[in-house]
């Protein structure tokens, strides 16, 4: 009998795949595209995300001057798990991905956004988060299917990225879990 409430390492690695199992695993079909976001420990939260919900990749755009140390320290080891790709343009990138049939949601507070609790994600579904002080840009947001938001009800009108990101992650992957094991 466990005398301890809280789960051991030993525990918590009891019902996980080994390294090669788990990459030779197929991933969920949703991709987060980081604009412009420059933090190194928000990117590393991200990959940690990635990691948590077994998505198919991150793809940061932009911020290639970020320190790769604190990027190490933020992701944990988990960026050995997550495909992370760079690139310089987020545009480019989204085309890419819309040419390939996704999805494109930018989690944005926006004159035509919704809350993203009210959107039914498809598979290969694509969620853009945006630039500390600035937010998604306007180009991103143009090649959009559609502007999210999370209803805010305190006095403050933004969340941290990283925050937001795990918001709105948890649910458009939850969803697409779901409906990809029907």
């Amino acid at each position: 009998m466990h005398s301890k409430i809280q789960m051991s390492k030993e525990d918590l690695r009891k019902d996980k795949p080994n390294r090669d199992e788990y990459l030779a695993k197929p991933k969920i079909p949703l991709i987060v595209v980081l604009d412009n976001v420059t933090n190194s420990y928000n990117i590393g939260a991200f990959i940690r995300l990635a990691d948590a919900f077994a998505i198919e990749k991150v793809i940061v755009c932009g911020a290639l001057t970020i320190s790769d140390k604190k990027m190490k320290k933020a992701s944990r080891n988990e960026a050995k798990w997550v495909c992370v790709e760079y690139s310089d343009s987020t545009t480019s990138s989204l085309q890419t991905l819309l040419d390939d049939g996704y999805s494109v949601y930018s989690v944005e507070l926006c004159h035509a956004s919704v809350d993203y609790t009210n959107v039914t994600y498809p598979a290969k579904s694509v969620l853009v988060l945006g630039n500390e002080r600035k937010g998604v840009s306007e180009e991103a947001l143009k090649l959009s299917h559609q502007q999210i938001h999370i209803p805010m009800f305190g006095m403050g009108n933004s969340l941290n990225v990283s925050t937001a990101g795990a918001i709105v992650l948890a649910e458009c992957a939850n969803q697409i879990r779901k409906s990809t094991q029907a």
